[in-house]
């Protein structure tokens, strides 16, 4: 059983940065990659940042040059640093590990 745990969520700025950590307990092998998604209202949740085992990873176009993901395989833990926030990237923000997710992490881009 896999347990993943956002935070670092909340209220920022237009321009503003947060960084968002998931960590996972459990069996986690890091041959899988982990991911990041997002959930804004009325919409369908959207892969927004994948890191592979070996430390590669893929962005959505929509944040790509502004958000960064890494993974602390020792601590079990990814993170996904945004920069240059958008009202656009208001969303509910989830960890996924394989077929696990976590509860999710308001993110709030407003001025």
């Amino acid at each position: 059983q896999v347990q993943l745990v956002e935070s670092g969520g909340g209220l920022v700025q237009p321009g503003g940065s947060l960084r968002l950590s998931c960590a996972a307990s459990g069996s986690i092998f890091s041959i899988y990659p982990m991911n990041w998604y997002r959930q804004a209202p009325g919409k369908q949740r959207e892969l927004v940042a994948v890191i592979f085992k070996g430390g590669n990873t893929n962005y959505a176009d929509s944040v790509k040059g502004r958000f960064t993901i890494s993974r602390d395989n020792a601590k079990n833990t990814v993170y996904l640093q945004m920069n240059s926030l958008k009202p656009e990237d208001t969303a509910v923000y989830y960890c996924n590990y394989v077929h696990y997710w976590g509860q999710g992490t308001q993110v709030t881009v407003s001025s």
